[in-house]
């Protein structure tokens, strides 16, 4: 079984720019959003059953998941937030168990936004890397590429497990509050570390 580095980290700490960086270095990369995304996609396996679930209102014009509508629904209301991740959860576990058992690199970086807060991820990876930066700097760079409102972004950063706790149950930290660069050379930094784990 392949050494298997589970990534988290807040909504726009750098997640996704730390795991392009380990992919760039070899790494196998399975990342859930990325798979939710397919799974919720038009024909994507899920859209039956969201549709039987919760209503074709749910379904846009495209034949996807109508995110907005979905997120205002699932925001408001936790039960309406569990029917859906009881749907998509399993799905989502079993395709990136799926992509990590046919893993060709050297390791295998599972991105997980959820990690902490879920049981079952956080039993199947050998580290936890948390990809870090204070909250103002998430803030800015969730509303400069999504256009959310400022109250919203906090609303999803309020939802979200504490920072402490993801710090916490770190076993290795990311600090993404500066450049690209500074990050890429903590990946180049890890991905050695990672190396000489798999290999031993």
């Amino acid at each position: 079984m392949a050494l298997v580095v589970g990534l988290t980290g807040g909504i726009g700490s750098g997640k996704s720019a730390a795991a392009d960086a380990f992919g760039e270095l070899g790494a196998t990369v399975v990342d859930t959003d990325a798979i939710a995304h397919e799974l919720t996609a038009p024909g994507g396996a899920a859209i039956a059953e969201i549709a039987r679930q919760f209503g074709k209102a749910f379904i846009d014009a495209s034949g996807a998941m109508d995110r907005k509508r979905m997120r205002d629904l699932v925001f408001n209301d936790v039960d309406e937030k569990q029917r859906l991740e009881a749907l998509l959860h399993p799905m989502i576990r079993a395709e990136s168990e799926r992509r990590i058992a046919a893993a060709t690199g050297p390791y295998v970086v599972l991105v997980v936004p959820l990690l902490v807060e879920s049981a079952g991820y956080r039993k199947r990876v050998g580290r936890v890397l948390m990809v870090d930066c204070p909250e103002a700097l998430q803030l800015a760079r969730v509303r400069q590429r999504s256009g959310l409102a400022e109250e919203e972004v906090k609303r999803i950063i309020a939802a979200q497990i504490q920072r402490e706790r993801r710090l916490a149950a770190a076993d290795d930290v990311i600090d993404n509050s500066g450049s690209i660069a500074a990050l890429q050379q903590q990946v180049r930094h890890l991905h050695e570390k990672y190396l000489a784990l798999a290999a031993a």
